[in-house]
């Protein structure tokens, strides 16, 4: 019934029907626009526009169907805070209220297309504003975590050369401490019910602004957001994605791993600045017709997350592995969610006994889904398809998932290797475009044929991958990735470490932690190692992100080295894991 709907839903949206092409049984689907004015280009068998712009060709697309009463009712946005505050807007209100954002990012701001704006919030409505705000004018969306720390954000903003910078009044004094070594920077906007000296008030702004606002003409391959991604050696990397990469390429993968539809209401807990926040709370539900729930959560809480399930009418939750390891300790006696259907897990692999017990106390499966910044989602379950604990689903579609060697050569089922991608003779329309200003970096990913990911793995006869681990040393702890040479420095700083290598740790509820090795210095003496431990960590809090932290410290003599003098972190992993 849900898809018999769809179908004749999109019907308004998507008119062409391209002959032949059909994906787990629904016909293939675009928007008539893109086609009668644009010529369209051939990728292998992907039939892509020269000109994509999410903004206008499925937003606004969206708008004109609701407004024909050809949508179910629910808004296309629902935020609440938990103190009683709710925002909800229908498509043609985003549409109304986004371009008015985006007049004030051109004619306030004077921002052009392909100027880049940093922007750090939390899960506010603004956000939202902002990101599709950037998409009608063409510029480029730079989203940051909440919890950025001043050197953070500098390096930010004199990486990018970003022209602008809007977050909140948390961060704005991390901002003015850092401004004047940012060249770039020309506009500072805050999201606040106050004002700060030097900077401009972007709500007075934007409600008092025109929503007259022409969408500008991008092409598919235009840069549309660039995320910082963190890797074990070196500062985070520019990780570009295009309008085709984010927003048209949906259109082609179908309903793969949320699977919703118009009437369908998606709730992603991932913070505002990571991947899984652009593609679970914009654009795969948007695409088609979904509405997008939020809860500002300024914690994680297992009877926030479970309340907000028995109050509201949601049908998928999307999280990571952290927050069902949670939720599975508490008694589910007294709770029953209203309408959930789905539940999808990724960021780290999923405990088969946290599906196990998910599935006694709720009656519903977790669907894992495997991906990269660089990749999006590459490897996902999807609604009807058997699980199987300790697997990460089958290859998603427009990506040929390999398990290669280190010549590149495709292993057999069942034998273990890199996890790969074909990336050549034509690259995934989902693929990023590259690492900004690092060609060097970017052509390291490519090994063959195939785009490598670092990660090893396996997979079965009947196609499903299984996690082994990381090729580098990359932690990811509750779902954020921590390059351990970012905690290295910061701990260096500290007078008392001579030495330090940081690797990660098992934890029954974030999955992994960070842990900090230290070779003391030999100037320092101090035989209350505890107050020490505080005291490191706490460094590192006000050094970088304060979630890098290292939770466990262990004072050592000397590290494990090879005769070059590099650190073997490898070894210091597999002591922690107990592989040795």
């Amino acid at each position: 019934m849900k898809l018999l709907f769809k179908l004749q839903t999109l019907k308004s949206l998507w008119t062409l029907k391209l002959p032949n092409r059909t994906f787990h049984g629904h016909p293939r689907l675009l928007t008539s626009d893109v086609y009668s004015q644009y010529e369209p280009v051939r990728r292998g068998k992907q039939e892509i526009p020269k000109y994509f712009n999410f903004a206008s060709d499925v937003l606004d697309k969206w708008s004109e169907i609701e407004k024909a009463g050809k949508r179910p009712s629910n808004p296309a946005f629902w935020w609440i805070n938990g103190e009683g505050e709710e925002v909800k807007w229908s498509f043609e209100e985003l549409g109304f209220l986004s371009r008015k954002v985006a007049n004030v990012l051109t004619k306030v701001c004077g921002l052009q297309k392909g100027d880049r704006i940093v922007v750090v919030l939390p899960r506010v409505p603004e956000w939202w504003l902002i990101a599709v705000a950037c998409m009608r004018a063409g510029i480029v969306l730079i989203p940051g975590i909440s919890q950025l720390s001043a050197k953070d954000i500098l390096y930010r903003l004199q990486a990018s050369k970003a022209t602008c910078i809007i977050t909140d009044d948390t961060l704005t004094p991390a901002v003015d401490s850092v401004a004047s070594e940012c060249q770039f920077l020309k506009t500072k906007l805050i999201v606040s019910k106050g004002s700060r000296e030097g900077w401009l008030n972007f709500t007075d702004l934007y409600k008092n602004q025109s929503a007259d606002h022409t969408c500008v003409k991008t092409r598919i391959q235009d840069s549309m957001i660039i995320f910082f991604t963190s890797g074990t050696t070196g500062s985070p990397k520019m990780t570009e994605h295009s309008q085709g990469s984010l927003g048209f390429r949906p259109l082609l993968s179908e309903r793969y791993w949320l699977d919703s539809t118009p009437s369908d209401v998606i709730w992603s807990t991932a913070d505002t600045g990571w991947i899984v926040a652009s593609l679970a709370s914009v654009f795969d539900p948007w695409v088609f017709g979904s509405c997008i729930f939020i809860h500002k959560l300024p914690r994680i809480e297992s009877a926030a997350i479970l309340n907000t399930l028995c109050r509201f009418p949601i049908d998928t939750l999307v999280s990571a592995p952290t927050l069902f390891r949670m939720l599975v300790q508490n008694d589910f006696s007294s709770y029953k969610f209203m309408n959930l259907k789905h539940c999808v897990s990724g960021g780290e692999p999923l405990n088969p006994e946290v599906l196990q017990q998910w599935k006694s106390k709720t009656g519903l499966d977790i669907y894992e889904v495997y991906g990269q910044t660089e990749t999006g989602i590459i490897c996902s379950g999807f609604k009807g398809m058997k699980i199987k604990p300790g697997s990460m689903g089958k290859a998603a579609p427009l990506y040929d998932v390999q398990i290669i060697d280190k010549n590149a050569n495709i292993l057999p089922s069942g034998q273990q290797g890199e996890i790969a991608v074909r990336s050549k003779p034509i690259k995934p329309l989902g693929f990023f475009s590259g690492y900004v200003d690092n060609p060097k970096k970017t052509a390291e990913t490519e090994r063959g044929d195939f785009y490598v990911t670092g990660d090893r793995g396996t997979v079965d006869e009947d196609g499903y991958f299984q996690f082994i681990g990381r090729d580098d040393d990359i932690i990811i702890s509750s779902g954020y990735r921590i390059g351990p040479f970012e905690v290295e420095n910061a701990l260096i700083e500290h007078p008392a470490v001579a030495e330090t290598a940081v690797v990660s740790s098992p934890d029954p509820i974030r999955g992994e932690v960070v842990k900090a090795f230290v070779v003391l210095s030999p100037t320092f003496s101090s035989n209350d190692l505890e107050s020490l431990t505080w005291d490191l960590q706490e460094h590192v809090k006000k050094t970088t992100a304060p979630y890098k932290y290292p939770r466990k410290v262990e004072f050592v003599q000397e590290l494990p080295k090879t005769v070059t003098g590099k650190i073997k972190r490898n070894e210091l992993r597999k002591k922690e894991w107990g592989r040795m």
